[in-house]
């Protein structure tokens, strides 16, 4: 837990799921930086938070539950950003409801007076973000986005600049910085180029001549990632009515192609990402659309009933935001030993320095390397009990 001291109160804020050996903030001198130019404190005068305020890609809730007597409009893309939203307004003590929360995949506000954006890693998130929300934007609204300094370059102020108008940085503060942005209603605004498709290609193993359907946000949007590619020449084989999960499944090729490979089973696709979840759901429907599937945003397999599942299939990612982990991944491979069936099996690809074999060797008691090359490796783990 660590503590963000603002104008509107004091907080201690954690990430979701909250582990008290994390070292991670769960808030950053960006949000800190934001949050004192809003209260006047840089300098300027404050901003007057009437109307609706709406907070796009709040990391972990820093910036909602420290706005919450305004009661914001929180936008996020993240499951976990949410769960952890709620229990920091909990924690802040607030009273119920004090923020609306909704998803990247809802309507935004018709109109919106004061538009807070924390700059995401995705370029294309925060394009697709911008345009949507973008027509709620008047003259009127104060729009401010805040990043750190390695976070904004050139082509993020272009992006407010064509989808919302005229923009400039602020100066640098604890190496964050503001981006300050005048509204610009008579703008011409492109429509979203999102969703995208493309084709797998022949090398793609299993899923050779597959639909990606790709929203905008998803990991390698624009062509299959090495990785899961890897996996695909290697997918195993599954029989009859098997439960089937994509866990981390981004844009369901995975699933997909054991959905196609065997028209008995029963595929669940699960991801933190809103914007994934409904790649993945356009993905099957876009090459099975009879399949049976559920899609499910959350957090890992938790909300996946214990040993109901056959085959779980894995590419974990091994970054959160800018910091570099393994516990997404971690926690993976210990919902998908809870999940598995005896006898049931999980497939995991990944880098083969990141050592996903130690893990799984502890935790399933058994572990096989099931192919590899030069840098990906695949890991089979057995539930024997």
């Amino acid at each position: 837990m660590n503590r963000l001291s603002t104008s509107w109160g004091t907080y201690d804020l954690t990430r979701f799921p909250e582990d008290p050996r994390d070292q991670l903030r769960a808030w950053s001198a960006a949000d800190a930086y934001l949050l004192r130019h809003l209260a006047g404190e840089e300098g300027g005068d404050p901003v007057a938070l009437d109307g609706t305020v709406a907070v796009v890609g709040d990391r972990w809730g820093a910036l909602t539950t420290a706005l919450a007597a305004h009661r914001p409009v929180q936008i996020t893309d993240s499951f976990l950003t949410r769960q952890a939203t709620l229990a920091n307004l909990e924690r802040a003590g607030h009273e119920p409801d004090p923020a609306r929360l909704l998803t990247t995949r809802d309507t935004p506000p018709e109109r919106v007076d004061v538009l807070l954006v924390r700059v995401p890693k995705s370029l294309a998130l925060l394009e697709d973000q911008l345009r949507r929300v973008a027509p709620a934007v008047h003259a009127g609204t104060a729009v401010l986005g805040t990043g750190m300094v390695t976070e904004i370059h050139t082509s993020t102020l272009d992006l407010f600049e064509r989808i919302i108008g005229p923009t400039r940085t602020s100066l640098a503060r604890q190496k964050a910085r503001l981006i300050l942005t005048t509204p610009d209603p008579e703008r011409t605004r492109e429509p979203s180029p999102w969703p995208r498709r493309y084709v797998l290609p022949a090398d793609s193993g299993a899923g050779a001549g597959l639909t990606a359907v790709n929203h905008a946000g998803i990991f390698c949007a624009d062509r299959l990632d090495i990785g899961t590619r890897f996996l695909l020449q290697h997918l195993p084989d599954s029989h009859g009515p098997a439960h089937v999960v994509d866990l981390g499944c981004g844009n369901g090729v995975l699933g997909t192609a054991a959905a196609v490979a065997n028209p008995e089973a029963r595929v669940t696709f699960v991801d933190e990402s809103y914007q994934a979840v409904a790649s993945a759901e356009a993905t099957l429907r876009a090459n099975a659309a009879t399949a049976e599937a559920q899609f499910l945003a959350g957090d890992a397999l938790t909300a996946v009933p214990a040993a109901s599942v056959d085959l779980v299939l894995n590419n974990p990612p091994f970054h959160s935001h800018q910091a570099t982990t393994d516990a997404t991944a971690q926690r993976m491979f210990r919902g998908a030993r809870a999940a598995l069936r005896p006898g049931g099996e999980l497939w995991v690809v990944g880098n083969r320095h990141l050592g996903y074999h130690v893990r799984l060797k502890r935790l399933f008691g058994n572990v096989e390397v099931a192919a590899g090359n030069r840098k990906f490796v695949i890991l089979r783990a057995v539930r024997r009990r």
